[in-house]
């Protein structure tokens, strides 16, 4: 055998590249290289870029400008396992920037990042593929594009991934994406709360708080809280509750309870197991203040079921919400106090603040923080609503002082809760006395002025409580009160509205008062609001009712009708209809304006003054008399006479007459520093005296309201049968005492020739004065009439009771005295008019 020969090695093929180590320190060098169809130099470059990506902010925006994102999301997809877990490993790091976030969102990357999340990928492109999410899931827009693209899923069964950084990056934006409400209904199908309920049981901090901050979205929802309940979730939080170690998570455990105590289901669980003892004593022996404040909290949001309220005083928990008012932390005693706030819907706990709690909380009212005081306020309105006993309790710890105090608050919610406890109090007489005499009128005057519709609503009401006797509403009055209250007449809030209607009723009970509000503009305001049927309540009608009762005048013009209760008093005038709208000017006005074509305006006053009035520059003066037995200047003249006059000549009595009816001027008219009173009757004077001293003393109605009926007709011309009614000249004496006395305003006892409605309002005046019940109607073309209510004793009544009152019409004209029973009133009235 020949001796063998070594081959020669074959030369390279001539177009083959020999291979070339290429070393750059540009990082546009190696964003370039990103471009080449090689494996190897794109593992290599998206290296090198991780590690210059890793170094800053400023890097990664460099990356950004040399347009390295472009390319790098196409290695994505690269079918080599190296590039594409380099590349996602860089936009796990890239993806905290803005401007690279705005640009991925715009190449729409998203499926390709969550796509690296299947199961069969290596852990570390979890890992970056997750942390690229959990950047990304901040911004609104890209969570839509995770949840669109199905990332949920993926991202929930990494929860149970053996890295802890996989676990960290996807609970991290679970917990950005359950911010939404469709994410979170996912999540629950997803059946997400058992794996998130394991990360509690982490040993890194952060997985354990991203877990409970994510429980604390979720478990907003019911359904939520009703599947950690069923996967014992509440066992885990009541442990970290008592774990000292673990007091860095207390806060959001207490979070997530809050949320899961709004559930009768958990509350039982809760206390059955003993949870809630625990936690109310981890509450008040706790001396973190944010750990007292949520568990505070979490009893607030647990204590507005009827229920849970039920439980919580089962279990004492107003002792540990009075001990948290003695915090130092502001913040804890404001979640304190709105605890006590919910809890006091509980009949039991309202009893026991009424032994504590109350004095603390009027101390809050002094604090210098305003929300603090506004939350103590809260807490005292509630405990005060409709509960006399802490309304007193309140009064005993002197709160009134730092209630009228706070009226002055610059929070508006302060304000409202301090005038809702002042109004509770004010319920009662004797603390609505301490209440009027410390200036509370003066303290509202901001409230009913403020822009808030509960601040303004409450100060009314507040007002309407508070305005119960004559010397407060003139209080309201000097101070100003009345203007504000008139305007929240106009607001287009119901409720203030409402409360200012019945503020208005209130104060309408003096007559000044009423004269006021009316001059103000209230009755028009009310007039307008009872036309609406949408902005008209019972309270505005009435308000409406109570200022034309204490303005007759004006009632009788506008209505036509003058009830039984209204009792005409001196002043009342009858100005005739006026419509819906129209002004009526005040009496004053009337009397001073020249006499003209308009009709009569008639005067009831038997009130004399100081000042010379109408008649008689020597007429003689009276001592006035009160009550029924009125009988003044007139009276006492003409009843010298009658006395000693038998022999005087009839032309001497006429003389005396005419000197009587004869007026010089208006009482203060030319003297314009004396005060204006309106014009003296002496007729109407004697009229009172004469039916006080003849009809009062008859023992049965019927026969008084008989008698008075001719009396006024004999007073006002007799008799008229109704075919002579045409031939009773009553126009043209009118229209001579208009000419006697300048004016025409025409006192009722001047009219000796009067008809329907001068004979119907002089019967209703004198009736008023001898205490006969009667109305005043006004009818069509010059027609009024008085009706009156008198009982059959014949007629049986109601089991055990009377029989009704029936309604009869008074006739003062045709047969005077008669008494016509009005069966349908319209037929009736039409025969008998």
């Amino acid at each position: 055998m020949g001796k063998k020969i070594k081959k020669e090695a074959e030369p390279p093929p001539k177009d083959v590249f020999d291979p070339l180590t290429i070393e750059s320190k540009k990082a546009a060098t190696v964003v370039l290289m990103l471009n080449s169809p090689e494996e190897e130099i794109l593992a290599k470059a998206c290296e090198a870029i991780y590690r210059f990506a890793l170094k800053g902010e400023e890097n990664k925006a460099t990356l950004l400008e040399l347009g390295a994102v472009e390319p790098l999301t196409k290695l994505l997809t690269h079918e080599d396992k190296i590039v594409r877990r380099n590349a996602t490993m860089i936009f796990g790091i890239l993806a905290s920037n803005n401007d690279v976030k705005k640009l991925l969102r715009e190449l729409d990357v998203m499926n390709s990042v969550i796509a690296q999340l299947a199961p069969e990928e290596e852990v570390v492109i979890h890992e970056f593929a997750s942390l690229c999410l959990a950047n990304m899931s901040a911004e609104y827009t890209s969570k839509v594009q995770i949840f669109e693209h199905g990332g949920l899923e993926p991202l929930i069964r990494l929860l149970s991934s053996p890295d802890p950084d996989v676990k960290k990056n996807s609970i991290e934006c679970i917990y950005n994406l359950a911010q939404d409400f469709q994410c979170r209904a996912t999540i629950q199908e997803l059946n997400a709360i058992p794996s998130i309920l394991e990360l509690l049981k982490s040993e890194y901090p952060i997985i354990q708080l991203l877990a409970l901050k994510t429980l604390g979205v979720i478990t907003n929802d019911k359904e939520s809280r009703a599947m950690l309940r069923d996967s014992q979730g509440m066992d885990l939080l009541i442990k970290i509750l008592e774990t000292k170690e673990l007091n860095d998570l207390h806060i959001e455990a207490l979070a997530v309870i809050a949320n899961c105590l709004e559930d009768m289901d958990t509350m039982v669980l809760i206390q059955q197991t003993g949870g809630l003892k625990k936690l109310l004593a981890f509450a008040e022996n706790s001396t973190i203040p944010d750990i007292q404040k949520n568990a505070a909290k979490a009893i607030t949001k647990a204590a507005y079921d009827p229920e849970n309220r039920k439980l919580f005083h089962e279990q004492e928990v107003e002792k540990c919400l009075i001990a948290l008012l003695s915090s130092e932390s502001d913040g804890t005693k404001i979640a304190a106090s709105q605890a006590i706030s919910a809890m006091c819907e509980h009949s039991g706990s309202k009893e026991f603040f009424n032994h504590q709690g109350i004095p603390q909380l009027i101390q809050l009212l002094k604090s210098d923080n305003e929300e603090v005081r506004e939350a103590a306020a809260l807490a005292l309105a509630n405990l005060t609503t409709c509960n006399p006993a802490n309304a007193n309790a309140a009064a005993e710890a002197d709160a009134i002082d730092p209630l009228i105090n706070t009226l002055s608050s610059k929070r508006d919610g302060a304000i409202a809760n301090a005038a809702t406890v002042l109004t509770n109090m004010a319920t009662q007489e004797a603390l609505r006395g301490s209440i009027q005499s410390r200036d509370v009128m003066g303290a509202l005057l901001a409230p009913l002025r403020s822009a808030n519709t509960v601040v303004q609503s409450k100060a009314a009401l507040a007002v309407a409580a508070t305005a119960c006797d004559a010397e407060a509403r003139a209080e309201l009055r000097n101070s100003g009160g009345l203007e504000p209250l008139v305007e929240l007449l106009r607001s287009k809030n119901d409720e203030v509205r409402r409360h200012a209607s019945w503020a208005m009723t209130v104060c309408a009970s003096d007559e000044l008062m009423a004269t006021e509000l009316c001059r103000l503009g209230a009755l028009d305001i009310l007039e307008e609001i009872n036309l609406s049927v949408s902005r008209k309540n019972k309270f505005s009608e009435a308000a409406y009712n109570k200022l034309l009762n204490n303005n007759l005048s004006l009632k009788y013009s506008q209505t036509g009708y003058l009830s039984s209760s209204n009792i005409i008093g001196d002043g009342f005038y009858d100005y005739g209809r006026i419509n819906p709208g129209t002004k009526l000017l005040p009496l004053k006005d009337l009397c001073l304006q020249e006499p003209n074509d308009i009709r009569a305006i008639l005067l009831v006053n038997s009130k004399s003054s100081d000042v010379a009035g109408v008649g008689s520059p020597t007429e003689e003066k009276s001592e006035p008399t009160s009550g029924r037995n009125t009988a003044l200047s007139k009276g006492t003249t003409k009843e010298k006479g009658l006395r000693k006059g038998r022999g005087k000549k009839e032309e001497e009595k006429v003389k005396e007459e005419e000197e009587l009816i004869t007026v010089p001027k208006w009482a203060g008219e030319g003297s314009p520093e004396k005060e204006w009173y309106p014009p003296f009757d002496p007729d109407f004077c004697v009229y009172v005296y004469e039916v006080t001293k003849s009809i009062l003393p008859i023992n049965s109605i019927k026969e008084q309201i008989e008698a008075l009926a001719k009396y006024v007709a004999e007073k006002m011309g007799g008799t008229i049968p109704k075919d002579k009614l045409q031939d009773f000249s009553w126009e043209l004496h009118i229209s001579e005492l208009k000419f006697q006395l300048k004016s025409n305003v025409i006192p009722i006892g001047h009219i000796k020739k009067g008809i329907f409605y001068h004979r119907a309002l002089l019967f209703k005046a004198l009736a008023d004065k001898i205490g006969i019940g009667c109305s005043l109607i006004r009818g069509e073309y010059g027609r009024a009439w008085n009706e009156v209510k008198l009982m059959n004793k014949s007629q049986k009544g109601v089991i055990g009771g009377l029989p009704p009152p029936e309604v009869y019409l008074v006739d003062l004209m045709f047969h005077p005295g008669g008494l016509i029973k009005l069966k349908s009133r319209e037929a009736d009235l039409y025969r008998f008019l």
